[in-house]
């Protein structure tokens, strides 16, 4: 396992760039930089669950025969985990029988897949097993046989339907603000989901990482997943701030749109061709996904990405210790199939996002959240992988 550098022995370039944060901060999004200038708007989001819709994008067609059921519901102030735990009981199967892939916040209306593995058992009745124990909170889509267990990462994507109450601000500077993020997407920041009530996840792994009491099984991955996530925020509101977010730097890690696949931005590259790729979408910069190994990056990158992890080595040395590998995730992202409607003294905005990118990475160019429901913005659980 390699150990991330210290800042006396990474360059001083690099340390000079970081100045560490409280732990407790670390999981709060409210102070991560936008990529425009302030919010032209305010109002509220999320009076109601109907408020903020989410559709998973399931991106295949469903086998129509298999051990296993793929059952689409649509479900509201329920959340992921209760949902699961209602199918396992009802198809009588221990709880890892059920598999989604992605979760979804409890305030919302969410039209979810899931995945049951009946081994065998007879088909159970659905619809008034689920009656019986989440009442009308849910009503059940479609009940379809398949071949293997649904996973987190395989969705297409999320479609998001956003309800907008009581807006104020300058009409014509929010239009303008949606053209520019039309054209150049918006900072692919972890939402407030990631990181649990009050953002305390990542307080709670780095206690972990200290010799504390390992969590249960089904929150461990929680905890990584704040812990990966918070560094990565880190490294993103660095780059919006200096304006490097959505360009491309000599040694940068550029991945494909749609794909995972990436390489190296090297000096022998055509620097007009990578910023016309740049430009129109088809690559993006990316940032570290800290796990056991080296940065992919090279030059100036790497060495920013090193003083990162050399600030907050308690979460990098626990991340790799756990046996997590590097990956990259884009700094930017595009809301695709939009739509921008005002609604009287309201604003309906429609766009579908790429599995793992957050909705309220969009809204948060746009809109500053008034109102009690200021939570529909900030760390009390928000859709949306």
């Amino acid at each position: 396992m390699t150990e991330p550098a210290s800042c006396a022995e990474a360059t001083e370039i690099a340390c000079e760039a970081w100045t560490p944060i409280a732990s407790a901060l670390l999981g709060n999004v409210d102070w991560l930089p936008g990529a425009y200038g302030l919010p032209p708007l305010r109002g509220q989001l999320r009076v109601a669950p109907e408020d903020f819709l989410v559709e998973e994008v399931l991106g295949f067609e469903p086998d129509g025969e298999g051990q296993h059921r793929l059952i689409h519901i649509e479900k509201r102030l329920l959340n992921t985990s209760e949902v699961a735990d209602a199918l396992a009981q009802v198809a009588g199967v221990a709880r890892h029988a059920v598999g989604y892939g992605g979760r979804k916040d409890r305030r919302a209306v969410a039209r979810q897949w899931f995945s049951v593995d009946l081994a065998g058992r007879e088909e159970p009745n659905w619809h008034a097993g689920l009656a019986a124990l989440l009442a009308d909170r849910l009503r059940i889509l479609a009940v379809v046989p398949h071949r293997r267990k649904l996973r987190i990462g395989t969705l297409a994507g999320n479609r998001f339907q956003l309800h907008i109450r009581n807006v104020q601000g300058d009409r014509e500077a929010a239009e303008a603000r949606w053209q520019q993020i039309m054209a150049g997407g918006v900072p692919n920041y972890f939402g407030p989901q990631r990181f649990g009530e009050g953002g305390s996840n990542v307080s709670r792994a780095l206690a972990w990482f200290a010799g504390g009491r390992p969590p249960r099984r089904s929150q461990r991955d929680l905890l990584l997943s704040a812990a990966r996530s918070a560094l990565f925020n880190q490294l993103l509101a660095h780059r919006v701030k200096d304006q490097s977010w959505d360009v491309a730097r000599i040694g940068d890690v550029l991945q494909l749109e749609g794909r995972g696949s990436w390489f190296v931005y090297g000096p022998d590259e055509s620097a007009d061709e990578i910023a016309v790729r740049i430009r129109d979408g088809e690559l993006h910069p990316t940032g570290p996904l800290w796990g056991a190994g080296e940065s992919a990056a090279d030059g100036a990158v790497r060495a920013l990405e090193n003083g990162l992890v050399a600030t907050y080595p308690e979460l990098a040395t626990g991340l790799a210790r756990v046996g997590l590998r590097q990956d990259r995730r884009a700094l930017r992202v595009f809301p695709r199939e939009a739509r921008f409607c005002w609604q009287d003294s309201g604003l309906m905005l429609s766009f579908t996002l790429p599995p793992g990118a957050f909705a309220t990475t969009v809204v948060k160019e746009l809109l500053h959240p008034d109102g009690p429901d200021d939570a529909s913005l900030s760390n009390h659980g928000v859709v949306l992988d």
